[in-house]
């Protein structure tokens, strides 16, 4: 077996939204972990909102999905390391995922990858400003409500739950139009990276595709969700690079 070389990043899946064909994109997701070289990949990095809503109880998990974690788990038994960052929609998972020898990190999570440096996150809440979301992206955090909200009856909750993701943004189709060098996050990273400098910075959440320069040579990337097709980015060691099932995708050929 040859080294593994590869890693891949995958974010804002969205199982379970009923929207623009939901068995279809989760048969999408199961294709593109299946396509997975396993001799070559060292780990699969989620970012997050993978599941458009996840709620586990100590006892209980949302149903279905039975695929998804098959082939995940598969790779996993290949030596694969597969990595979950909690996303905003995605956040309640507690001990199952790491039943299961998915890897669950906070972010942001800075490691070194072959040649290059990586800082990753979901995203959600980086940055300046947003003092509302902050709060409610704590109140989703905190022990005690959501030992709170776990004293629900599973059907009350997931209908909750489900209701308010119908409410979101990306159920309503509206595009998110990333403001550059004025976002948040672009100015959370240029603060960042001027202390301690990695080479890429990898983001989900936004909904939209960016690849923006740093002024220290940085790249800013952010990948795009699976709405309207599959995007995912893989790292062979020193190039970070955008692809999607939808194009076929494209995998080095690695001795």
């Amino acid at each position: 077996m040859g080294e593994r070389k590869l890693t891949f990043f995958v974010s804002d899946v969205h199982l379970g939204l009923d929207v623009k064909d939901k068995e279809g994109r989760e048969a999408r997701f199961v294709s593109f972990l299946r396509s997975i070289p396993k001799d070559k990949t060292a780990a699969l990095y989620m970012l997050g909102d993978i599941w458009d809503f996840w709620y586990e109880y100590r006892d209980v998990v949302p149903r279905g999905y039975v695929r998804v974690f098959g082939a995940l788990t598969d790779l996993i038994d290949a030596g694969v390391k597969v990595y979950f960052f909690q996303g905003n929609h995605d956040i309640w998972c507690y001990s199952y995922f790491s039943s299961l020898g998915i890897k669950v990190l906070d972010q942001p999570y800075r490691c070194r990858i072959g040649s290059k440096t990586f800082c990753m996150a979901h995203g959600d809440g980086l940055g300046p400003g947003m003092y509302m979301y902050k709060l409610m992206k704590w109140t989703f955090h905190a022990r005690f409500f959501q030992r709170l909200f776990s004293t629900l009856h599973p059907w009350l909750a997931f209908s909750l739950g489900n209701g308010w993701s119908k409410r979101s943004r990306i159920a309503k189709s509206l595009e998110y139009k990333f403001r550059g060098t004025d976002e948040p996050l672009y100015k959370w990273v240029k603060k960042v990276d001027s202390v301690e400098r990695a080479d890429y910075y990898v983001f989900g959440h936004f909904h939209t595709s960016v690849d923006m320069t740093m002024p220290s040579g940085a790249r800013l990337m952010i990948l795009k969700d699976w709405m309207d097709g599959s995007p995912y980015f893989f790292f062979d060691g020193e190039t970070l690079r955008s692809t999607s099932l939808t194009s076929g995708g494209y995998v080095p050929n690695i001795e």
